[in-house]
Protein backbone atom coordinates (compact mmCIF):
# COMPACT_ATOMS: atom_id res chain seq x y z
CA UNK A 1 0.00 0.00 0.00
CA UNK A 2 1.35 3.40 -0.97
CA UNK A 3 2.28 5.85 1.78
CA UNK A 4 -0.09 8.81 2.16
CA UNK A 5 2.42 11.66 2.11
CA UNK A 6 -0.28 14.17 3.06
CA UNK A 7 -0.09 12.77 6.59
CA UNK A 8 3.21 14.62 7.01
CA UNK A 9 2.18 17.85 5.27
CA UNK A 10 2.17 20.78 7.72
CA UNK A 11 0.41 23.20 5.37
CA UNK A 12 -2.03 25.41 7.23
CA UNK A 13 -0.25 24.84 10.57
CA UNK A 14 1.49 27.49 12.65
CA UNK A 15 4.65 26.40 14.44
CA UNK A 16 6.78 28.09 17.10
CA UNK A 17 10.41 27.01 17.58
CA UNK A 18 12.32 28.43 20.54
CA UNK A 19 16.05 28.82 20.09
CA UNK A 20 15.40 28.40 16.39
CA UNK A 21 18.20 30.57 15.05
CA UNK A 22 21.09 28.08 15.12
CA UNK A 23 21.98 24.41 15.42
CA UNK A 24 19.15 21.94 15.94
CA UNK A 25 16.53 24.65 16.38
CA UNK A 26 17.39 26.35 13.10
CA UNK A 27 17.28 23.03 11.24
CA UNK A 28 13.86 22.22 12.72
CA UNK A 29 12.47 25.69 11.97
CA UNK A 30 13.56 25.51 8.33
CA UNK A 31 12.33 21.92 8.08
CA UNK A 32 8.90 22.89 9.39
CA UNK A 33 8.68 25.67 6.80
CA UNK A 34 9.68 23.29 4.00
CA UNK A 35 6.95 20.91 5.21
CA UNK A 36 4.43 23.71 4.70
CA UNK A 37 4.07 25.31 8.13
CA UNK A 38 4.08 29.00 8.94
CA UNK A 39 7.00 29.33 11.36
CA UNK A 40 7.88 31.70 14.19
CA UNK A 41 11.38 31.61 15.65
CA UNK A 42 11.80 32.93 19.18
CA UNK A 43 15.47 33.33 20.11
CA UNK A 44 17.89 35.72 21.83
CA UNK A 45 20.63 36.60 19.36
CA UNK A 46 19.53 39.42 17.05
CA UNK A 47 22.22 38.76 14.44
CA UNK A 48 21.38 35.07 14.15
CA UNK A 49 17.70 35.94 14.16
CA UNK A 50 18.23 38.13 11.11
CA UNK A 51 19.95 35.32 9.19
CA UNK A 52 17.30 32.71 9.94
CA UNK A 53 14.59 35.20 9.04
CA UNK A 54 16.15 35.58 5.59
CA UNK A 55 16.34 31.80 5.23
CA UNK A 56 12.68 31.40 6.20
CA UNK A 57 11.64 34.09 3.74
CA UNK A 58 13.49 32.30 0.95
CA UNK A 59 11.35 29.20 1.53
CA UNK A 60 8.28 31.27 0.84
CA UNK A 61 6.07 30.38 3.79
CA UNK A 62 4.67 33.00 6.20
CA UNK A 63 7.18 33.46 9.01
CA UNK A 64 8.37 35.77 11.73
CA UNK A 65 11.32 36.09 14.09
CA UNK A 66 11.18 37.73 17.52
CA UNK A 67 13.86 38.24 20.11
CA UNK A 68 13.09 36.24 23.24
CA UNK A 69 15.12 35.11 26.23
CA UNK A 70 13.07 32.19 27.53
CA UNK A 71 14.34 32.77 31.08
CA UNK A 72 12.48 36.11 31.16
CA UNK A 73 9.08 34.96 32.34
CA UNK A 74 7.36 38.30 31.79
CA UNK A 75 8.26 38.15 28.08
CA UNK A 76 6.77 34.73 27.30
CA UNK A 77 3.07 35.58 27.07
CA UNK A 78 3.64 38.71 24.92
CA UNK A 79 5.82 36.66 22.54
CA UNK A 80 3.15 34.00 22.07
CA UNK A 81 0.47 36.69 21.66
CA UNK A 82 2.59 38.39 18.99
CA UNK A 83 2.94 35.14 17.03
CA UNK A 84 -0.79 34.48 17.15
CA UNK A 85 -1.53 38.05 16.05
CA UNK A 86 0.80 37.84 13.05
CA UNK A 87 0.55 34.19 11.95
CA UNK A 88 -2.64 32.88 13.56
CA UNK A 89 -3.50 30.34 16.23
CA UNK A 90 -0.73 27.97 17.22
CA UNK A 91 -0.74 24.32 16.17
CA UNK A 92 2.83 23.29 17.02
CA UNK A 93 5.28 24.25 19.76
CA UNK A 94 8.88 23.04 19.70
CA UNK A 95 10.63 23.70 23.02
CA UNK A 96 14.19 23.69 21.75
CA UNK A 97 15.96 26.58 23.52
CA UNK A 98 18.75 25.28 25.71
CA UNK A 99 22.13 25.77 27.27
CA UNK A 100 24.76 23.59 28.94
CA UNK A 101 27.33 24.52 31.58
CA UNK A 102 30.38 22.25 31.50
CA UNK A 103 31.05 22.86 35.17
CA UNK A 104 32.89 19.60 35.86
CA UNK A 105 30.39 18.40 38.43
CA UNK A 106 28.36 19.29 41.50
CA UNK A 107 31.48 20.21 43.46
CA UNK A 108 32.23 23.01 40.99
CA UNK A 109 28.92 24.19 39.62
CA UNK A 110 27.57 27.50 40.90
CA UNK A 111 24.02 28.02 42.10
CA UNK A 112 23.58 30.64 39.36
CA UNK A 113 24.57 28.17 36.64
CA UNK A 114 22.15 25.61 38.09
CA UNK A 115 19.30 28.11 38.22
CA UNK A 116 19.95 29.40 34.70
CA UNK A 117 20.01 25.89 33.25
CA UNK A 118 16.76 24.94 34.98
CA UNK A 119 15.12 28.19 33.90
CA UNK A 120 16.18 27.71 30.28
CA UNK A 121 15.13 24.09 29.93
CA UNK A 122 12.43 22.94 32.30
CA UNK A 123 10.87 26.20 33.52
CA UNK A 124 10.57 27.69 30.03
CA UNK A 125 9.26 24.43 28.55
CA UNK A 126 6.57 24.24 31.23
CA UNK A 127 5.52 27.88 31.01
CA UNK A 128 5.47 28.06 27.21
CA UNK A 129 3.65 24.73 26.95
CA UNK A 130 1.07 25.99 29.43
CA UNK A 131 0.48 29.16 27.41
CA UNK A 132 0.27 27.33 24.09
CA UNK A 133 -1.84 24.44 25.41
CA UNK A 134 -4.42 26.87 26.82
CA UNK A 135 -4.61 28.51 23.40
CA UNK A 136 -4.99 25.13 21.69
CA UNK A 137 -7.76 24.11 24.10
CA UNK A 138 -9.65 27.36 23.48
CA UNK A 139 -9.46 26.85 19.71
CA UNK A 140 -10.54 23.18 19.98
CA UNK A 141 -8.32 22.11 17.09
CA UNK A 142 -5.84 20.00 18.98
CA UNK A 143 -2.12 20.45 18.51
CA UNK A 144 1.40 19.17 18.99
CA UNK A 145 4.06 19.96 21.56
CA UNK A 146 7.57 18.64 20.92
CA UNK A 147 10.16 18.95 23.68
CA UNK A 148 13.89 18.54 23.17
CA UNK A 149 15.20 15.94 25.57
CA UNK A 150 18.68 14.38 25.44
CA UNK A 151 20.58 11.15 25.91
CA UNK A 152 21.33 12.70 29.30
CA UNK A 153 17.63 12.30 30.02
CA UNK A 154 18.62 8.65 30.45
CA UNK A 155 22.26 8.76 31.54
CA UNK A 156 23.82 10.75 34.34
CA UNK A 157 26.71 13.12 33.76
CA UNK A 158 29.49 14.12 36.08
CA UNK A 159 30.42 17.00 33.78
CA UNK A 160 27.05 18.69 33.26
CA UNK A 161 24.83 17.76 36.23
CA UNK A 162 22.36 20.62 35.83
CA UNK A 163 21.87 19.83 32.13
CA UNK A 164 21.30 16.13 32.84
CA UNK A 165 18.84 16.93 35.63
CA UNK A 166 16.93 19.39 33.47
CA UNK A 167 16.72 16.99 30.53
CA UNK A 168 15.56 14.19 32.82
CA UNK A 169 12.80 16.48 34.03
CA UNK A 170 11.82 17.25 30.43
CA UNK A 171 10.90 13.59 29.92
CA UNK A 172 8.68 13.52 33.01
CA UNK A 173 7.05 16.82 32.02
CA UNK A 174 6.41 15.38 28.55
CA UNK A 175 4.71 12.29 29.98
CA UNK A 176 2.64 14.32 32.45
CA UNK A 177 1.43 16.76 29.83
CA UNK A 178 0.70 13.92 27.41
CA UNK A 179 -1.65 12.31 29.93
CA UNK A 180 -3.50 15.52 30.76
CA UNK A 181 -3.75 16.99 27.27
CA UNK A 182 -4.76 13.83 25.39
CA UNK A 183 -8.39 14.62 26.20
CA UNK A 184 -8.01 17.80 24.10
CA UNK A 185 -6.38 16.02 21.13
CA UNK A 186 -3.01 17.55 21.97
CA UNK A 187 -0.07 15.17 21.59
CA UNK A 188 3.10 15.83 23.59
CA UNK A 189 6.33 14.04 22.72
CA UNK A 190 10.08 14.48 23.09
CA UNK A 191 13.07 14.01 20.82
CA UNK A 192 16.35 12.93 22.40
CA UNK A 193 19.29 13.93 20.20
CA UNK A 194 22.54 12.04 20.52
CA UNK A 195 25.89 13.64 19.79
CA UNK A 196 25.04 16.24 17.17
CA UNK A 197 27.53 18.66 15.56
CA UNK A 198 26.56 22.05 16.98
CA UNK A 199 28.33 24.96 18.60
CA UNK A 200 27.38 23.59 22.02
CA UNK A 201 29.15 20.26 21.40
CA UNK A 202 32.33 21.74 19.89
CA UNK A 203 34.20 21.26 23.17
CA UNK A 204 33.48 17.53 23.17
CA UNK A 205 34.45 17.08 19.52
CA UNK A 206 37.79 18.75 20.16
CA UNK A 207 38.59 16.79 23.32
CA UNK A 208 39.58 13.18 24.16
CA UNK A 209 35.84 12.56 24.64
CA UNK A 210 35.46 12.39 20.86
CA UNK A 211 37.10 8.98 20.59
CA UNK A 212 34.88 7.52 23.31
CA UNK A 213 31.75 9.03 21.74
CA UNK A 214 32.48 7.49 18.34
CA UNK A 215 33.37 4.14 19.90
CA UNK A 216 30.02 3.97 21.69
CA UNK A 217 27.92 5.18 18.72
CA UNK A 218 27.03 2.27 16.39
CA UNK A 219 26.75 4.71 13.46
CA UNK A 220 30.40 5.64 14.19
CA UNK A 221 29.90 9.33 13.46
CA UNK A 222 28.42 12.53 14.82
CA UNK A 223 24.91 13.45 13.77
CA UNK A 224 23.96 16.59 11.85
CA UNK A 225 21.26 19.03 13.00
CA UNK A 226 19.27 18.30 9.83
CA UNK A 227 18.90 14.68 10.96
CA UNK A 228 16.49 15.84 13.68
CA UNK A 229 14.13 17.44 11.19
CA UNK A 230 12.17 14.41 10.03
CA UNK A 231 11.54 13.31 13.60
CA UNK A 232 10.27 16.79 14.49
CA UNK A 233 8.06 17.03 11.40
CA UNK A 234 6.68 13.52 11.99
CA UNK A 235 5.78 14.20 15.62
CA UNK A 236 4.15 17.48 14.53
CA UNK A 237 2.09 15.88 11.77
CA UNK A 238 -1.18 13.98 11.46
CA UNK A 239 0.96 10.89 11.03
CA UNK A 240 1.64 10.98 14.78
CA UNK A 241 -1.93 11.62 15.95
CA UNK A 242 -1.96 8.41 18.04
CA UNK A 243 1.54 8.86 19.48
CA UNK A 244 1.92 10.74 22.74
CA UNK A 245 4.21 10.71 25.77
CA UNK A 246 7.17 9.12 23.99
CA UNK A 247 10.85 10.05 23.88
CA UNK A 248 12.27 9.35 20.44
CA UNK A 249 16.08 8.96 20.38
CA UNK A 250 17.84 10.30 17.28
CA UNK A 251 21.33 9.27 18.26
CA UNK A 252 22.86 6.83 15.79
CA UNK A 253 22.28 4.03 18.31
CA UNK A 254 24.21 5.63 21.20
CA UNK A 255 21.50 4.86 23.76
CA UNK A 256 21.25 1.21 22.68
CA UNK A 257 24.69 0.18 23.92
Amino acid sequence: MAMDQSLFDLSGRVAVVTGGNRGIGRAIALGMARAGASVAVLARNEGLNYHVQEELRSIGRPSMVRRLDVTERHALAPAIAAVEHELGGLDILVNNAGNAVFSGGVLNESALDWDTTMATHINASFLLSQLVAKSMVRRQRGGKIVNLASMYSIFGSGMVPSYAAAKGAIVQLTKSMAIELAAYNIQVNAIAPGWIETDMTAMARESPMNEAILARTPAQRWGQPEELVRAAVFLSSRGADFITGVMLPVDGGYSVK
